[in-house]
C-alpha cells in the first residue's frame, strides 16, 4: 500500500504541538541546586565485623534539577548509601559516590558532604552474662528485699569485641514491690545498658523478689566471757568477765534469745603467762547475728 503523509493527519499535528509544548515548558525551567540532607544507609556490612562508636546518620547531598522538580522532593526520596562489602577490621575511610545516592529521575547528584566517612571495624564478639533485675519502689513498712533471682539467669550478648568484654551484667525492666509484702513474680524484658551491645536474641524473663519482714536488733547483758584452749597446768582471769551484745535477726527468732543462748569467749591458743588484749568472740548462730560487742576487747592475765 502505498504510504499516505496525509492520513491521520490530526493526529501527527496534535503530537507535534505536544511535544513544542512540552519542550517550551521544560526549556523554560531554570536549572538549580539544592543542598538536601539525607538520610544514610549501610549496606552489606559483614557479619564477622561490628561498627564501633556514634556514626552519622545523615549526610548533606547537594542536587541539580529543575527548579520544580526539586521542590516536589518528599523525604525519603532521596538515600545515600554505603557499601561495606570487603570491608576490614581497624580503622577505615569509605568513600560516598554520587552513584551510591538513589534519587529521582531527572535529578543529578554534584556533591556529598561528607564525602568520605571514617568508620571504626571491630570483630564481633559473643559472651554470656547474669541477668541482674532492676526494681521499682519499696516494700511496706517493716519489711525488706530478700533474695532477687531471674529465669533465665543468663543470657547471650553480642556486639565488638572491645565493649562485649565491658558488659559484666544485663539488666531488666524495674519490677514494681512498692508496698508489697510477700512474694512478687513478673515476666519482663531483658535489655543491656551499653547501647553498642543488644542481645543475641530477644528475651523475656521471670523476676521472682523475696519480701521479708525486716530485721530487728536487741541487746543481751551481763553475757559471761569464758575463755578456751589454755595451757595445761595455766589458769587466767579476765576483766571485765561479763559483756554486752547487740544481735540481729527477725523478730520471731530474737524473742526467746536468752543470755545462755549466746556463748562468748576469749581464744588462749599458744599464749603463756602473762597479761594479754584479746578481743572477744562468739560462737555464730544460725537464727540471729551479732553486730556488736561491748567491751569488743577484755585484759587477760595467764598465771
Amino acid at each position: 500500500m502505498r504510504y499516505n503523509p496525509f492520513r491521520n493527519l490530526g493526529l501527527k499535528v496534535l503530537a507535534v504541538v505536544l511535544a513544542v509544548l512540552l519542550w517550551i515548558t521544560v526549556a523554560g525551567e531554570h536549572v538549580v541546586e539544592r543542598s538536601f540532607r539525607v538520610p544514610l544507609e549501610f549496606r552489606n556490612v559483614p557479619d564477622a565485623l561490628e561498627i564501633v562508636g556514634n556514626t552519622p546518620d545523615t549526610v548533606d547531598v547537594r542536587l541539580r534539577g529543575s527548579s520544580a522538580l526539586l521542590s516536589r522532593m518528599q523525604p525519603g526520596e532521596i538515600v545515600a548509601v554505603l557499601d561495606l562489602g570487603g570491608a576490614r577490621a581497624g580503622s577505615r575511610l569509605f568513600h560516598i559516590r554520587p552513584d551510591e545516592v538513589r534519587a529521582p529521575f531527572g535529578v543529578e547528584v554534584s556533591q556529598i558532604v561528607p564525602g568520605t566517612l571514617p568508620l571504626e571495624l571491630e570483630k564481633s564478639a559473643r559472651r554470656r552474662v547474669p541477668i541482674v533485675p532492676a526494681t521499682d519502689g519499696d516494700p511496706a513498712p517493716g519489711f525488706v528485699i530478700g533474695r532477687v533471682s531471674a529465669d533465665p539467669a543468663m543470657v547471650e550478648i553480642v556486639g565488638p569485641e572491645s565493649r562485649v568484654r565491658q558488659v559484666a551484667e544485663a539488666t531488666t525492666e524495674p519490677v514494681t514491690i512498692k508496698d508489697a509484702k510477700g512474694r512478687v513474680r513478673d515476666g519482663v524484658t531483658v535489655g543491656v545498658v551499653d547501647t553498642s551491645v543488644r542481645l543475641a536474641q530477644p528475651q523475656i524473663a521471670q523476676v521472682t523478689v523475696e519480701i521479708w519482714p525486716a530485721p530487728v536488733e536487741r541487746q543481751i547483758v551481763d553475757v559471761p566471757v569464758r575463755y578456751r584452749n589454755v595451757a595445761q597446768g595455766l589458769t587466767a582471769q579476765l576483766s571485765p568477765r561479763f559483756v554486752r551484745l547487740s544481735i540481729r535477726g527477725a523478730e520471731a527468732a530474737l524473742a526467746d534469745v536468752q543470755t545462755d543462748s549466746v556463748q562468748a569467749f576469749v581464744d588462749l591458743a599458744g599464749l603463756g603467762t602473762g597479761r594479754y588484749n584479746l578481743r572477744v568472740q562468739v560462737d555464730p548462730a544460725e537464727r540471729f547475728g551479732v553486730v556488736a560487742i561491748e567491751p569488743a576487747v577484755v585484759a587477760v592475765t595467764i598465771k
